[in-house]
């Protein structure tokens, strides 16, 4: 008996119907694989977070909360520290468009079968957005940064006191203009600095040999000393404390010994360190000879180059 059309065709329909199906489960399983892959790495990656931060101490987590940056000594500290989270936040927020833009075109336009997707030579909403976005990113950080900048780098107010700074090969020298007494620092014996706290010093910069870079991490400040060319700022210590400074530039074979302690101390204790200095006889300032740091004897103020 001879199959009637008709019934062939309704087979043959039946039998597409069940591969189109097929397909469609076929090609729905990756995307629920997917989400679920996506799901557990979502949460995998909350309970990792819970747990370090949760075994943390509040002394972590609030160095946490400073993303990293010490504990800051200076009135003038929270301008960067403000910065700094603003800027990480904004690359943050930048970061995860853009991780979230290209994880959607790899789902949302991955390959699903042989056939050339369809090919365009330009596009003109595009294009203008992702030029005139990046203006509009950059144009906050110039800002912020322009403004925090000018008030940080402001040494036009009258300090309380000054302290002279000189950097050469591989040490420190600090002079107490307002006191007229100095400390020079060795290779192998760190200067101190001393500076009494609520009181604003400027410290003017300069080198007698190579470029240094005069860093205390807890005043959230580092700028270069250059021969030659002075340069200054101001702080104003508020927490007292004990700090460690160093060179931030590299200037030879010992750097890494261009270290000195800050000591943020009392008003009365500031004075009675610069009477042990004046009772040290190291009074006057002194201009330190090119790496004057590989002597271990101080210079003499009544020397020639000595007394400033």
């Amino acid at each position: 008996m001879a199959d009637n059309p008709a019934s062939r065709f309704d087979r043959q329909s039946s039998s597409d119907r069940r591969f189109d199906h097929d397909c469609r489960r076929d090609q729905r399983g990756p995307d629920r694989a997917l989400t679920r892959a996506h799901g557990r790495t979502t949460a995998a990656a909350v309970l990792v977070a819970t747990l370090l931060l949760g075994g943390c101490s509040a002394e972590q987590r609030d160095e946490w909360s400073r993303l990293a940056l010490p504990e800051p000594a200076t009135e003038e500290a929270p301008l960067v520290g403000d910065l700094w989270i603003g800027a990480w936040i904004a690359a943050f927020a930048v970061g995860f468009l853009v991780w979230g833009l290209i994880l959607w075109a790899v789902i949302a336009y991955r390959r699903r079968n042989d056939q050339l997707p369809k090919q365009t030579r330009f596009n003109i909403p595009i294009e203008f957005l992702y030029t005139v976005t990046p203006f509009f990113v950059i144009a906050p950080f110039f800002y912020f940064t322009a403004n925090h900048q000018d008030q940080i780098t402001d040494i036009r107010a009258e300090p309380d006191l000054t302290v002279d700074v000189v950097g050469q090969q591989w040490s420190w020298t600090f002079n107490y203009v307002d006191e007229d007494v100095h400390e020079i620092g060795t290779i192998n014996d760190r200067p101190t600095l001393y500076l009494p706290i609520g009181q604003t010093v400027r410290f003017e910069l300069g080198s007698q040999d190579v470029i240094h870079s005069f860093w205390i991490p807890e005043f959230y400040m580092k700028q270069d000393v250059f021969p030659g060319q002075p340069n200054a700022f101001q702080v104003t210590p508020d927490r007292e404390g004990t700090f460690e400074g160093r060179c931030a530039e590299f200037c030879g074979v010992f750097h890494q010994s261009m270290r000195f302690t800050v000591e943020v101390v009392s008003e009365q204790e500031y004075q009675d360190q610069m009477d042990g200095l004046r009772e040290a006889g190291q009074t006057g300032l002194i201009d330190p000879p090119i790496r004057g740091a590989y002597d271990d004897e101080p210079l003499d103020p009544d020397s020639p180059g000595g007394d400033r």
